[in-house]
């Protein structure tokens, strides 16, 4: 970030090239050559993954979301769902229902689409709010409720929703408590020309999305999950979260500043960032790159200035300890 140094990385802070650390780093080199242009969005994308967090994608209908998702299951060698929401989608048609079933005498629950991996909740602002918070419960309990009985969902667990813009017409903002449960947001955007020419003389990504082979698999993905969350964090990266708490909780321009559980998720999600970059231990520079994402969607405006001006002005003022 401009206007700040960051300490040199010490040599002993690369992370050794385990098994589930080398299938990430080729899980990342596919997605690269798959979702043109947009490797901060990928690997914002896996950093969520290894801190068992969820995505949330704001952006115009067309610009990749929906591949982006099927290229992370199938690199991933995970179980791929999709379910477009809409004014009608009831809670049921999400989580599952049971049946009674005359020939065993009893009721049988049959799973809705929920019980995936991957599921990509296509404009989850089109829903009602009912549907919306069913979602949201499961995707923080990580399981399903029905008939007094708990059904947990798949490990491991990962929602892509996507948002349209509020101006859209027939969408339900989500509001601020229940856009808490998602851990990042990003958006893409329209690809550069270079990317755009590309899918023009290709025909998109559809049928390369289908054809692409896993580069690891669940167990492989836990593994990683685990040795991320062994990354070192030292008592002064520490001091400087609280640091940028406090900027958030005190600046005149936000409603509201980041609660401790967005602290936590802050540190888990830099651990992640800075386990794909291969490190031992966490840097500012980890933190940097992953608080956009992580604040953008949790600190409301008090006035016209945008929330990314606003955090882009937090991250240049707040100094290091």
């Amino acid at each position: 970030m401009a206007g700040m140094s960051f300490p040199s990385v010490p040599a002993s802070s690369a992370a050794p090239a385990t098994p589930a650390l080398q299938a990430l780093r080729r899980s990342l080199a596919q997605l690269d050559r798959v979702i043109l242009g947009k490797p901060q969005q990928v690997r914002l994308a896996l950093a969520c993954i290894l801190a068992r967090g969820h995505l949330l994608i704001e952006d115009l209908p067309g610009v990749g979301k929906t591949t982006l998702a099927g290229a992370i299951a199938r690199t991933l060698g995970l179980d791929f769902g999709r379910v477009q929401f809409t004014a009608d989608l009831l809670p049921a048609d999400l989580l599952g229902v049971s049946i009674w079933e005359n020939e065993r005498r009893e009721f049988r629950f049959h799973p809705g689409p929920i019980f995936t991996s991957v599921l990509l909740a296509d404009e989850i602002n089109r829903a009602t709010p009912k549907t919306q918070g069913a979602l949201l419960e499961a995707m923080e309990e990580r399981q399903v409720s029905e008939g007094g009985v708990s059904r947990p969902l798949p490990s491991p667990f990962f929602v892509i929703a996507t948002q349209n813009p509020a101006a859209f017409v027939g969408t339900s903002p989500l509001p601020e408590a229940q856009l808490d449960r998602f851990l990042l947001t990003v958006t893409l955007g329209y690809p550069d020309a270079r990317a755009e020419r590309e899918l023009l003389e290709t025909g998109g990504r559809g049928q390369v999305v289908r054809d692409l082979p896993a580069a690891m698999d669940a167990a492989t993905l836990l593994t990683a999950q685990a040795e991320a969350d062994q990354v070192h964090v030292s008592g002064a990266l520490l001091d400087y979260l609280q640091l940028l708490a406090a900027a958030t909780r005190h600046h005149p321009d936000l409603e509201a500043g980041l609660s401790p559980r967005a602290l936590l998720a802050l540190l888990a999600v830099s651990r992640a960032w800075a386990y794909l970059q291969g490190r031992t231990m966490v840097l500012p520079e980890d933190v940097q790159a992953v608080f956009p994402a992580l604040a953008g969607h949790r600190l409301p405006p008090a006035g016209p200035r945008p929330a990314a001006e606003i955090i882009r002005d937090i991250l240049r003022e707040t100094p290091l300890p």
